[in-house]
């Protein structure tokens, strides 16, 4: 009988467990899924070894821009950036494929960031962060890749995601209304900035605590460059200051505990690498191009990404947080 038709599947645990154990040479590590998001996410464990691997969806990553993760990834590593990073199999390769339901899908294992995830970082720890950052951006911004992956700019980030979600909020015309009204405003407010003059490179684009590791020894370790482009990097700046705007509108700090806290992270930041006060003053509106980003990102990957909360109760309580974002931030 012929197989139906799938766009997305999920390949079993057990079955990649025993195909990497070929082709890496491990000794019977077990695997299992850690997260079905916008890749699958398996943790790969051995004995006294630990591993991630990540496959790709097609929809989302097409080959040409896993090579250049893959390839950003080990030029970071080798110049002194800590991120996990790529690991090559026994004949060299970094990237595996494999025969899905859907057609083939890729993969890639990683090293494993030692540590976990701290949402409240203390100022040693924020220190640490504003001069690993800076240092990941000393490296992302003086290469160039081969391979091509996508670039953040105010099409891409505002004006583009407008379109692609205008769909979705056909019962909710206040709503659109209202971020239509914004990011047209907001496009306009980025262009008067000096962006010659702003840091340009490579961005990793989702620096929430989410995406780094801190050990017991205090080194850190960022991880997850899927969203990795090319762009302004107060983007990565901007995106991580979202913690904090998350951490005070769920009532956990206050404005000026969050200030504080983004303030060591800057202080240090600048220790290693300029950041301008123009540049930092352009934060409310790079950061609110993230949320547009994001919320575009949601409504084109629906089908494939299992977000099953996309609905319009969501999008009214998003646009609410959009909503308090330009109300605190952008005057």
């Amino acid at each position: 009988m012929d197989i139906f038709p799938a766009q997305y599947s999920t390949l079993s645990s057990k079955a990649i467990g025993v195909f990497l154990a070929s082709q890496y040479d491990l000794k019977n590590p077990s695997c299992r899924l850690l997260i079905h998001n916008v890749s699958d996410t398996y943790i790969l464990e051995g004995a006294s070894s630990k591993y991630i691997f990540k496959i790709y969806r097609d929809k989302h990553r097409k080959l040409a821009e896993i090579k250049a993760e893959v390839e950003l990834l080990n030029l970071i590593h080798k110049q002194g950036g800590s991120v996990a990073h790529p690991i090559k199999d026994v004949n060299g390769e970094e990237i595996q494929s494999f025969n899905a339901v859907e057609g083939t899908r890729y993969g890639v294992l990683f090293t494993y960031a030692l540590g976990k995830v701290v949402p409240d970082m203390s100022n040693e720890q924020l220190a640490t962060l504003g001069r690993e950052m800076a240092k990941l951006h000393n490296i992302t911004s003086a290469i160039t890749l081969r391979n091509t992956r996508k670039e953040y700019s105010i099409e891409t980030m505002l004006l583009k995601p407008l379109e692609v979600f205008k769909p979705a909020f056909k019962e909710l015309p206040e709503e659109y209304s209202f971020l239509k009204e914004s990011v047209i405003k907001i496009a306009k407010k980025i262009e008067t900035f000096d962006l010659h003059n702003f840091s340009y490179g490579y961005c990793q684009y989702d620096f929430l605590p989410k995406n780094f590791h801190f050990a017991e020894d205090g080194k850190l370790t960022f991880f997850d460059f899927d969203f990795a482009g090319q762009g302004h990097l107060i983007n990565d700046i901007a995106s991580f200051y979202i913690h904090y705007f998350l951490e005070v509108y769920g009532g956990k700090i206050t404005q000026e505990e969050a200030d504080k806290c983004f303030a060591v992270f800057v202080e240090n930041y600048r220790k290693v690498r300029n950041l301008s006060d123009d540049e930092l003053a352009a934060i409310p509106y790079f950061g609110f191009a993230f949320w547009i980003f994001y919320l575009g990102f949601q409504y084109e990957n629906f089908d494939d990404w299992s977000c099953i909360f996309f609905n319009s109760n969501y999008l009214k309580h998003r646009t609410a947080l959009i909503k308090k974002w330009k109300e605190w931030y952008i005057k």
